[in-house]
């Protein structure tokens, strides 16, 4: 009988079970050391929503005597923009250009260090020649540094100016110490910045720089808390919020009230992916159990979650990630799969006890038959994730910690399933105390002759099998189609904002009032004297009739209205809308209600838009920017576009920046790298998705552009496109790397193809759930396909490798097969029952931050039962047409 020389020199190389068992104390030992130094290593993660991606962005605020805004962009704009499009690690500029003023936004690739490219754009703006009187200002902004938390200041027996300054001295100076906070805004001291008539002027008008605030329909001061890029949210408001409670009790006459924080939800979610994470770790245990029968042998497969998580932990430690959204559901994700090789290896370290072997030599047999098995699941497994974590961009950034997280817990499993589990089988395991089987053994043995029987028809109907997979797969990639595409979910928040835009007064004839002695008015003159234009005014009278209709419906708990914008834009106003917990609407659907019900209001546009993940520069959804030199052609395309999408079910707050106003007057001017542009963006209703709004809007632009206008996507539109192109690239490398780690391993090209088989059957499962329970195919359910990818080939490779060990042994084929089903029987079907369960608790969708986690942990479900049920078919039948065709002499007797 010849052996498969080059198959034993790899089992045997793989087989550090041999060591582990030979220094057994030396192996619980490092096991122990591991706990602790995870112990520790979790004690050291921070809990945050996502991952700390940096957005640097520096802008550049210029100002010249000029009056008209075609003027400003040639002799300011472009000048500034032409020395800096060639700075290095810019990704795109975009500029904003008013009658005598002009803002140029230079957006960074993500990781860009903000402070070098500060410096960077101060050095080259140095060299730009500007107009005679021209003066700018460079403004960084790392978009991490957002509002943490807001409180409002309220007081019965003080006025705004005591209560102003007493927020100054007692409250903001406090606050403004705590670590990880960057600065503290007091909010609503609308006295900050008078008004200078003798210096009024369009410029005047919009860099007003002050601010007024409400609070659920009354006046108000508020303060908010910017905290730092590199702090955490969670720990930054937790400091706030203990210094709130001090302050509470020293100023006994203020009352603090809280209106609006991100920590609230970021702890729902937190807590709810951790529930979802236990949970799965209870039903992966649970589910081992009726599978043995053998509570010894379902603790030693249990340890391995711990112990390979604590492993992680350590791992992430080092990397710096955090425990939020992405990482914890990674975690949750991949329990299932910690547990497989644990089972693998105990179940056939039992199957060799049951048959006599004392546990010693039953471990170093099962261990020597499964290593290879094991070891090659894993490492094509940490092939398809790997490569998640090297992808540049923003989506790199964003599933970097995904990647090696994932990576990292499989590796620490497989180590444990090759270390820690055959010691422990040595001294738990028993033989069975009695020769009779079990009831539950012979429900079993039936079930398991049955599987036998249909692989036994299959091998004979070898066509019939053929044709049904790949029926399978053209039903798969023909429901592609029919699922909706998205970015990422709409998400049941509880929280929203109300954004608008109201028009600026008209600006006085200055040459008529000072005709009129209005030169010599001063800021403190009386306004009867001189009645001076005041935008922030006219503003809040808008914020009061949105208020009133939004505070009258019963989901809505408080009302935090920002008159004024952050960039000194007083003519701009913010709602932040707080739902009541006990809601029975969701958060979309009062959106859409609202969206009927506003007020229609001369010049005045509103926008109900979500509150983002990560803060990109405010960007609605959808956005599409129209590009020409010809601003007449410019203004009427994007005109018509918006008069057609609106018509269209689905789009909703559409606006338009960059287009002249009603009298062909050139107020505003959008540019985008180096070329004119409008910009048309829309909110989208809670029933259209972002790929079918994107087709729709892209359908509509063709339809009607002239030769002069080109389209291009933004938004989450381009973000949607970056990710597809990613994973289209990320998909290929990783079935490129599966190739190459199974060719290396099996030392033929011939079992990597048979593996490889089961990868598209997973198709057709994945893309049946995600259209029963109609989520999105989007980003995603788009790493839930990778994560796929990683599991279906376990089955597979378990399957193959033990054909392989028989026929070497002198096996007939055909026995060899169905012997193989009979003994794979049972591990296949715990992984996949482990696996299954472990995700149940994500794909029912409960719990705050569920419209995340659900479509991955569906799509994973879905395709890993078709991919097991067919594999077990399918993956035989394959081997033998290959065997046909490539006759393996190696296995000649």
């Amino acid at each position: 009988m010849v052996k498969l020389s080059s198959s034993k020199s790899a089992r045997e190389f793989f087989n550090i079970s041999k060591l582990a068992i030979k220094f057994s104390w030396l192996t619980v030992s490092f096991w122990i050391a591991v706990t602790v130094a995870g112990i520790l290593a979790f004690s050291s993660l921070k809990y945050a929503l996502f991952p700390d991606i940096t957005f640097p962005v520096v802008v550049v605020n210029a100002t010249a005597p000029l009056t008209a805004a075609v003027d400003t962009e040639t002799k300011l704009t472009k000048p500034i923009e032409e020395r800096l499009r060639p700075l290095e690690g810019l990704e795109n500029i975009r500029s904003s250009t008013y009658p005598g003023q002009t803002a140029v936004a230079l957006s960074f690739a993500v990781g860009t260090n903000l402070e070098t490219s500060t410096k960077e754009v101060e050095t080259a703006l140095k060299q730009v020649t500007l107009p005679q009187g021209a003066t700018s200002k460079i403004i960084p902004l790392n978009l991490n540094e957002s509002a943490a938390i807001s409180y409002a200041i309220e007081s019965p027996t003080r006025n705004l100016s005591d209560l102003t300054k007493l927020a100054k001295d007692e409250i903001v100076s406090a606050i403004a110490k705590l670590p990880g906070v960057l600065r503290v805004s007091l909010l609503g001291d609308a006295n900050a910045t008078p008004f200078d008539p003798s210096k009024l002027s369009a410029t005047t008008l919009t860099q007003q720089g002050s601010t007024l605030v409400r609070f659920n329909g009354q006046d108000a001061l508020a303060f908010q808390v910017i905290k730092r890029g590199d702090a955490n949210t969670l720990e930054v408001v937790s400091l706030v919020e203990k210094e709130v409670q001090r302050l509470r009790s020293t100023l006994k006459d203020v009352k603090l009230t809280l209106a609006a924080t991100q920590a609230k939800y970021i702890r729902e979610a937190t807590q709810s992916t951790i529930d979802a994470l236990l949970e799965a770790i209870l039903l992966s245990i649970v589910v081992i159990f009726p599978f043995l029968w053998n509570w010894r042998a379902t603790l030693i497969s249990a340890l391995a979650i711990p112990a390979s998580m604590l492993a992680t932990f350590i791992v992430m430690a080092i990397y710096g990630f955090n425990l939020e959204t992405i990482t914890l559901l990674a975690l949750a994700l991949v329990i299932g799969s910690i547990v497989d090789d644990a089972i693998v290896d105990v179940e056939n370290i039992m199957r060799h006890v049951d048959d006599g072997e004392n546990p010693r030599q039953a471990a170093l047999l099962a261990t020597n038959e499964i290593g290879l098995t094991v070891t090659a699941a894993t490492l094509t497994a940490v092939a398809v994730f790997l490569p998640i974590g090297l992808m540049g961009g923003v989506i790199g950034q964003f599933f970097k910690p995904f990647g090696i997280t994932v990576s990292a817990a499989m590796l620490a499993s497989m180590l444990v399933a090759r270390t820690l589990s055959p010691v422990l089988a040595i001294y738990w395991l028993k033989p069975k105390s009695s020769t009779s089987p079990r009831r539950e053994a012979r429900t079993w043995m039936k079930f398991a002759q049955s599987y036998r029987n249909l692989l036994g028809w299959s091998l004979n109907h070898r066509k019939i099998v053929i044709g049904l997979a790949v029926f399978s797969f053209i039903a798969g990639i023909a429901l592609i189609p029919f699922i909706p595409k998205g970015f990422i979910p709409k998400l049941d928040r509880g929280e929203f904002n109300i954004a608008y835009t109201a028009p600026l007064p008209k600006i006085p004839d200055l040459a008529q009032l000072r005709g009129a002695g209005a030169e010599k008015l001063t800021p403190s003159s009386p306004s009867s004297q001189f009645p001076i234009p005041n935008p922030l005014t006219d503003s809040l009278e808008v914020a009061k009739k949105l208020e009133a209709v939004v505070r009258k419906d019963p989901a809505v708990e408080t009302v935090f209205t920002t008159v004024g914008s952050r960039e000194g834009e007083p003519n701009k106003g913010i709602l932040y809308v707080r739902l009541k917990e006990d809601r029975t609407i969701t958060t979309a659907e009062l959106q859409d209600q609202l969206r009927s019900s506003l007020p229609i209001l001369p010049g005045v546009t509103t926008s109900v838009e979500d509150i983002q993940f990560v803060d990109s520069g405010g960007q609605k959804p959808l956005e599409v920017a129209l590009q020409s030199d010809n601003l007449q052609s410019l203004s009427k395309a994007v005109k018509t576009i918006k008069e057609r999408i609106e018509r269209i079910p689905g789009f909703v707050d559409v606006t338009v920046t960059g287009q002249s106003n009603s009298q062909g007057a050139v107020l505003q001017i959008e540019r985008l790298n180096n070329q004119r542009v409008a910009y048309l963006s829309a909110n989208l209703g809670k029933d259209l998705s972002l790929g079918d709004a994107t087709d729709k809007v892209v359908a509509e632009a063709k339809a009607v552009l002239p030769s002069d206008v080109s389209l291009d996507l933004g938004g989450d539109s381009a973000k949607l496109s970056e990710v597809f192109g990613s994973f289209g690239g990320t998909l290929a490398l990783s079935a490129l790397c599966i190739i190459v780690v199974l060719i290396l391993l099996f030392k033929s090209w011939v079992d990597p193809l048979v593996i490889g088989v089961s990868l598209p059957l997973a198709l057709v499962g994945a893309m049946l759930a995600l259209l029963i329970t109609e989520s999105d195919f989007g980003m995603i359910s788009l790493i839930g396909f990778v994560f796929l990818l990683g599991l279906a080939n376990k089955n597979a490779i378990l399957l193959v490798d033990y054909i392989n060990q028989l026929r070497s042994a002198g096996v007939d084929r055909t026995e060899a097969i169905l012997n193989t089903g009979l003994v794979r029987l049972r591990p296949i079907m715990m992984t996949t029952a482990s696996t299954l369960l472990g995700m149940l608790p994500i794909a029912l969708g409960l719990g705050a931050g569920s419209e995340l986690r659900s479509p991955m942990a569906v799509a994973i479900a879905g395709g890993l039962i078709t991919s097991t049920i067919l594999s077990l078919i399918v993956v035989p039948v394959v081997y033998t047409i290959l065997d046909d065709w490539f006759p393996r002499k190696k296995f000649k007797i």
